[in-house]
């Protein structure tokens, strides 16, 4: 008789590899993201480096470094994670300290990109936007701003009027001509957001507007435009005729 010798068993567990992870500690100075940051600038590193300097240690087994590219590859976008609360942020595992030490950077750099106004001239929707944007565009609900002119359209200054649901029974031309009038601006620009990311007016605008309009033929302070800021779209009323 002949004996088959029995095949091994192709699908027989066997012991999964085991490797070994280090941290951040460990790895060469050249590449650990506060020593990179020192040697070469900031401009050189990643933006999971520069969240993980922030974040700054890591938990069990997980770095800064990891737990910064999970953030921003389950936020997709730093402009989207920058719209988080910290309790949001804590969603992502973080601990309360290390998710307001995010939240705080996030609105210094929003501050950050709003100073200078004292020499901004305005020239058009575009210098409007570029000076608005960073302020309104990763907000969750609408905000109503006016932006204060002095006769060489240089900013004088900017003040939020509503926020919410815009609608003509919210936005009253007294409210919004009140600053004005006391800065003696010679004209202003009315800018809101629209967190929906869809920059066309909506009927209430429109009807806003042109209330807005003659008010301000009647207080002799000229309305320049009304600007929508959706995201990284917007529109201009002004452009639009409405105004």
């Amino acid at each position: 008789m002949i004996t088959m010798k029995k095949r091994r068993n192709e699908n027989a567990h066997t012991p999964e590899p085991t490797f070994y992870r280090t941290t951040i500690k460990e790895w060469p100075r050249s590449e650990r993201p506060r020593e990179k940051l020192l040697q070469v600038g900031s401009q050189a590193l990643s933006d999971a480096e520069l969240l993980a300097i922030l974040i700054r240690t890591g938990v069990k087994g997980i770095t800064a470094v990891d737990i910064a590219k999970k953030l921003i590859a389950e936020s997709r976008t730093l402009q989207t994670l920058a719209k988080l609360s910290p309790h949001e942020l804590q969603r992502f595992g973080l601990g309360m300290s290390k998710a307001v030490t995010l939240a705080a950077a996030f609105e210094l750099a929003r501050r950050l990109s709003q100073q200078g106004s004292d020499t901004l001239t305005i020239h058009g929707p575009e210098d409007v936007v570029a000076f608005m944007s960073p302020l309104l565009r990763d907000l969750r609900q609408e905000e109503f701003w006016v932006v204060l002119l002095s006769s060489s359209n240089r900013v004088i200054d900017r003040k939020r009027i509503t926020v919410g649901l815009l609608n003509s029974s919210l936005v009253h031309p007294r409210e919004c001509y009140a600053d004005a009038l006391v800065q003696r601006a010679a004209s202003v620009i009315f800018v809101h957001n629209h967190p929906s990311g869809n920059p066309e007016p909506s009927n209430d605008d429109i009807e806003i507007t042109k209330q807005l309009s003659d008010a301000g033929k009647i207080l002799g302070i000229t309305l320049h435009d009304h600007v929508i800021i959706a995201g990284s779209l917007y529109t201009s009323l002004a452009q639009r005729n409405i105004v």
